[in-house]
């Protein structure tokens, strides 16, 4: 029996937010609708087909059933990983109020997520749906009752609330068995561990106000064998193409996040550069840009440095972006955004210059929205609008079809087969 799994990652960081409602079978959180319309740019397995259009046609394999499945799964799980721990840390910054509009804001977005992975699992399995959402809406409690007794200092709270998720694991398990046989019960309920370790990790780190909370919410790994293997999918959901454009969705989701989260950061703490916090986002910034450029490097050596340079211009001048708008310097605001469009030219080009089945125009295109919509999400930010999760949530989800395109590139460049 094939023993892979979906590694379905749980939450990064429990929820605080949802305390009030969500720890019972059926609960949605707190102040959300149970019926909360998923993002329809991800309300079904296929990552974005929407209003993109492929910039090369030479690269089939990068696009198989399998190849988009594995990508599908990771934007979403990578979504709910960043969206729960934004939850939790808005949740401390007002002090627990759930009635805060930002806190309802950001589990809201939060909500909207684990209804569009629920959708996702029932493109493939529709009978599976209401049952997984449910369950997904049921393991967030535990993990917040978790993080209330970390809190509190409660050690009878924190017991429950471990033994509860110890449970759940195994009826998670049982009930992806029942939808994928191919997936055993005990196998998933045992893959679940390390997860669950992992995101105590983060809540502890959180509750104690650590600078190194960003770095530990950028893990989302997902193996989607099983369901390709159940439903005979094209392509190989392991392979080299499938993988590469895996690890670049998530990669370049988590630079969204990490980029807005840090200059969130920075602006609840006045702009103080030296406050550990900022310190500490900055850095896990930093990090996934050198990741990212280390992904390119492994396909071509050459280009790491060049890439990693290129990458962290870009972030400055959305930080100068920001400063111009916090300042109301709107000079300041314009130039960043003409050094950003300018940006887009030069990036196109070094990847065409790598890459030459990636037309620099086409690449540079590309990139509109992503700054587009970050700096919408930036521009909510600094407005204190509730609507901020939800708007980084979009900027997040268009970087699956960046992603995408990159990768076409790639697989046709190198020849990779699926």
């Amino acid at each position: 029996m094939n023993k892979r799994l979906v590694r379905f990652s749980i939450s990064a960081a429990a929820v605080l937010v949802i305390a009030a409602g969500c720890s019972s079978g059926t609960g949605a959180p707190a102040g959300v609708p149970s019926n909360a319309a998923s993002p329809s740019s991800s309300s079904s397995m296929a990552t974005h087909p929407s209003s993109h259009s492929p910039i090369t046609t030479a690269a089939a394999p990068a696009t198989t059933e399998a190849a988009e499945l594995r990508a599908a799964l990771t934007s979403l799980l990578n979504d709910h990983v960043w969206l729960a721990g934004n939850a939790l840390d808005t949740a401390v910054k007002k002090k627990g109020d759930l009635k805060d509009p930002h806190v309802v804001g950001a589990v809201k977005a939060l909500d909207a997520n684990s209804v569009a992975l629920a959708k996702a699992v029932g493109s493939v399995y529709p009978d599976a749906e209401k049952p997984f959402l449910a369950s997904w809406r049921q393991h967030i409690g535990f993990f917040v009752n978790y993080t209330l007794g970390k809190a509190t200092k409660n050690d009878k709270q924190i017991a429950k609330a471990k033994a509860d998720l110890d449970k759940y694991r195994t009826s998670f398990g049982e009930l992806i068995n029942s939808v994928v046989p191919e997936l055993p019960a005990d196998a998933v309920a045992e893959e679940l561990k390390p997860h669950v370790a992992s995101l105590y990790a983060a809540i502890d780190a959180s509750v104690a106000g650590k600078p190194d909370y960003q770095a530990k919410l950028t893990t989302a790994d997902v193996l989607a064998g099983g369901i390709a293997k159940n439903k005979s999918l094209e392509g190989d959901v392991d392979g080299t193409a499938s993988t590469v454009r895996a690890t670049l969705t998530q990669q370049l989701q988590d630079h969204v996040w990490l980029a807005g989260n840090a200059i969130d950061t920075a602006l609840s703490k006045k702009g103080n550069l030296k406050d550990p916090q900022v310190v500490g986002a900055v850095k896990a910034l930093d990090a996934n840009s050198v990741a990212l450029a280390k992904t390119v490097g492994s396909v071509y050596p050459e280009a790491e440095k060049p890439f990693l340079a290129s990458w962290r211009q870009h972030i400055g001048f959305f930080v100068n972006y920001t400063l111009g708008k916090a300042t109301k310097n709107e000079k300041q605001a314009a130039k960043a955004r003409a050094d950003l469009n300018n940006y887009r030219t030069s990036f196109g080009e070094l990847i065409n210059s790598v890459i030459p089945q990636l037309p620099a125009d086409a690449v540079a295109k590309e990139l509109v929205p992503h700054v587009d919509t970050l700096i919408a999400a930036i521009d909510a930010d600094i407005a204190g609008k509730a609507d901020y999760q939800s708007k980084l949530t979009v900027a997040a989800d268009h970087m699956p079809m960046t992603a995408a395109i990159l990768t076409s590139g790639i697989v046709a460049n190198k020849k990779i087969e699926s």
